[in-house]
């Protein structure tokens, strides 16, 4: 079985240096917001939607896919907001758009855009899938289902040939990794019920990731629940069980983060392009799996679990605020210049100090997320054992850096 041939790996990406660190990483396709109508409008580096032919083009040169997220609920004075997004999305060739309101539906259905179907949309059954099979030709089913489930789906399309508009069966897709929300498919009102900023509306203040009080009105004692973050579910790995998910019939799987780092976007699709390897060549197994675990921890997290795929009913819930990860970065510089004919980098180290053996994250908007070990520092072309503030260094470094890419240090944390 060819798994990489058959299977799409989707990467999220709220800026131009994740659009690359997807590529870099063996992504299948991107998908990003443009504009105020998608579900992170307001925690992500938002892109205009001038920018959607920039990341069109840029992603059609590595044959990757492009979709674009317009799933936010809709009001009927945004109608004509909908349709200049539509038609701008079809002039610069993006590859499918992803969405949950039947006004968006609707319209890219009439102007022949295809359709992803969001997981806002709850779809939990074969008719629903019959449905809504007029429309669309990717289908993301609601979080909450198991394997069995999925499995059961997807043998239904097989069996009863259930086709798209494109007149291809339809694919189903799932979530694998990433921030899960406490809501059924992420229907959740809290923020709007305490800032009037509605997630359903690219506006959540994630209100549930904080810690609370459980307050006894009669004797007024308060009580921190198992001291756990109650509202605020670990992050989804399906890593550990990726083949199940396979075998079940899943053929898109997506990766949450448009709100995360380009290097959170380059190590979790590069770890799950690896699995995908592992399972094609019959090593995944216990051991190579807790390996590319421990990747995943090296970027945010708040804590893995399953989820429901497995059959759980209760969610897991994280024990503190924010992120996990066993690694953190701190900005330390910039490039400054790259000398291509010797392969050569120059970085001026504005902040800190660096030393050989030291791990480096070099980002761009161009140049994406390089991860590179420092065996070597040179000042002056002079061998040094490290660098200090104010000093302009040289490293060795096959992959061409550009000016102003953002030089960082990377800090393992003990737990």
């Amino acid at each position: 079985m060819e798994i990489n041939s058959k299977i799409e790996i989707m990467s999220p990406a709220g800026s131009f240096e994740s659009v690359m660190a997807a590529i870099q990483s063996g992504a299948g396709s991107v998908y990003f917001g443009a504009g105020n109508l998608n579900m992170r409008a307001n925690s992500s580096n938002n892109f205009s939607i001038n920018n959607i032919k920039d990341i069109v083009n840029i992603c059609k040169a590595s044959n990757v896919k492009t979709y674009l997220t317009v799933n936010t609920i809709i009001y009927d004075e945004e109608i004509e907001s909908v349709k200049e997004v539509l038609h701008s999305a079809k002039d610069f060739g993006i590859d499918a758009i992803i969405a949950s309101d039947l006004s968006v539906i609707m319209e890219a259905h009439k102007i022949q855009i295809p359709i992803h179907l969001s997981t806002q949309l709850n779809i939990t059954n074969i008719e629903a899938v019959k449905f809504y099979s007029k429309y669309a030709d990717v289908i993301v089913l609601a979080r909450e289902l198991t394997l069995e489930q999925i499995e059961h789906i997807c043998n239904k399309i097989n069996e009863e040939q259930i086709k798209g508009p494109s007149g291809e069966l339809i694919r189903i897709e799932v979530f694998i990794h990433g921030a899960l929300c406490m809501a059924v498919s992420g229907k959740c009102y809290l923020s709007l019920h305490e800032k009037n900023k509605s997630a359903n509306r690219g506006a959540c203040l994630q209100t549930c990731r904080r810690s609370y009080l459980v307050t006894d009105i009669e004797t007024n004692n308060q009580l921190e629940i198992d001291n756990k973050f109650i509202m605020s579910p670990k992050d989804l790995c399906t890593l550990p069980f990726l083949d199940k998910i396979i075998k079940a019939g899943a053929t898109v799987l997506k990766i949450e983060g448009r709100g995360r780092s380009p290097e959170y976007v380059k190590k979790v699709t590069e770890v799950y392009h690896n699995a995908l390897d592992l399972i094609e060549k019959n090593e995944f197994n216990e051991k190579n799996i807790n390996l590319l675990l421990e990747e995943l921890k090296t970027v945010f997290n708040r804590g893995f679990w399953g989820g429901y795929y497995l059959g759980k009913t209760f969610g897991e819930w994280s024990d503190r605020y924010g992120s996990q990860a066993t690694t953190r970065k701190i900005q330390i510089g910039k490039v400054t210049k790259y000398f291509s004919k010797i392969n050569v980098g120059s970085i001026l180290l504005q902040s800190d100090e660096v030393n050989i053996g030291d791990n480096l994250l070099i980002i761009g908007p161009t140049t994406g997320v390089i991860e590179y070990k420092i065996e070597e520092i040179r000042i002056d072309d002079v061998k040094v054992s490290k660098a200090t503030k104010n000093d302009e260094f040289s490293i060795q470094i096959d992959t061409k850096l550009r000016p102003n890419d953002k030089v960082f240090k990377v800090i393992n944390i003990k737990g």
